[in-house]
């Protein structure tokens, strides 16, 4: 069992600080050698960047060390957690991100941007919103003292519940027939940051044996997690530093209905599983869930449908990029308002 009272580390207690370092680093860095960048940029299949899923693969394992299989069927007996999840995930907010995309883009920003622009940014917010998250999660549920077998059963709920409403949901908010789904982005990442970590977090459960040895392993790799977030992040601001430099206004305008969704959405989950008594360790996730977005498929289809220099591409990278620091501050909330719960 994790120790919910337990001190922070260095590197959760300053992981603001790292972050914001993290982002200059990458934005510096991008300009500064984007040989290297490209390099890492060219590492991709099935538009998964192969660098960065290494990096994520490294935030997931410690996490997955604490799953204990035998207390899966104990899910069964705190439904409401769940509940709040998919509610939240597939009832509410993929409609409330694309009714504020058109409420900014064909409303407030009008006058600063063209129509033609606009639809396309309204197009990319919807992706993302459509997109729970898959893989940041479990770092987000680890730096909240999440409930680690929860997290991962609510996690691959959402994750076979977007095999199949995916497609549907955004063919409707968007008005088309036809989704090009990239299959293969989907399930590589399922694989690569659901999958395989599970596979190893069990396989070391197995060799360490007694809980005091898994509880000591897994305190000595936690640290990792958090570097893993670090790197990513410096990697991200590298790829998206030359567009963040030259289109700062227009990123700008992307990120309001993006931050007011981020925060709106986790006030309705954490709110929801704190007056259905939802303990905090599964009610701090939950609504994490519900918070990020799955970047990796949200980028790919809104290149393969709109094109890699689109304005839905460009939407897509500009929730990556706001996602990190909103997090990190839901983080702190959750972590402060922990003993308002039951």
């Amino acid at each position: 069992m994790i120790d919910e009272n337990a001190p922070l580390g260095i590197f959760e207690r300053w992981l603001t600080l790292w972050v914001a370092l993290a982002m200059v680093v990458g934005i510096a860095g991008g300009l500064v050698a984007p040989g290297l960048v490209q390099g890492i940029a060219r590492a991709e299949i099935a538009s998964i960047n192969l660098v960065v899923a290494v990096l994520i693969w490294a935030m997931v394992y410690p996490m997955m060390v604490g799953v204990d299989f035998g207390a899966v069927a104990g899910v069964a007996r705190q439904p409401r957690g769940l509940l709040v999840t998919l509610t939240v995930n597939w009832l509410v907010k993929p409609f409330t991100m694309a009714a504020l995309a058109v409420l900014f883009f064909d409303h407030v920003f009008a006058p600063f941007i063209a129509p033609e622009d606009a639809a396309q940014y309204t197009a990319g917010l919807i992706l993302l919103g459509a997109a729970p998250c898959t893989a940041m999660v479990f770092v987000w549920s680890q730096l909240t003292r999440g409930d680690a077998t929860y997290t991962l059963v609510q996690v691959s709920v959402n994750d076979i519940i977007m095999v199949f409403a995916f497609a549907p949901i955004v063919a409707f908010l968007l008005g088309v027939t036809e989704i090009a789904v990239p299959w293969a982005t989907l399930v590589l990442a399922t694989v690569l940051y659901v999958v395989l970590p599970l596979l190893a977090g069990l396989m070391t459960r197995r060799v360490l044996g007694t809980d005091a040895r898994i509880e000591a392993f897994t305190a000595r790799v936690k640290p990792f997690s958090v570097i893993g977030l670090i790197a990513t992040v410096a990697i991200l601001f590298g790829l998206q530093g030359e567009v963040i430099l030259a289109r700062p206004a227009v990123i700008a305008l992307i990120a309001v209905p993006i931050l007011i969704q981020g925060y709106g959405i986790f006030a309705l989950a954490y709110g929801a599983a704190w007056a259905l008594n939802v303990p905090h360790r599964i009610a701090a996730p939950c609504a994490m869930i519900g918070t990020s977005n799955f970047f990796e498929l949200a980028v790919a289809v809104a290149i393969s449908l709109f094109g890699l220099h689109s304005g839905a591409a460009l939407a897509t990278v500009v929730g990556v990029l706001v996602e990190v620091p909103v997090m990190l501050s839901l983080v702190a909330f959750a972590n402060r308002t922990r003993g308002r719960f039951a």
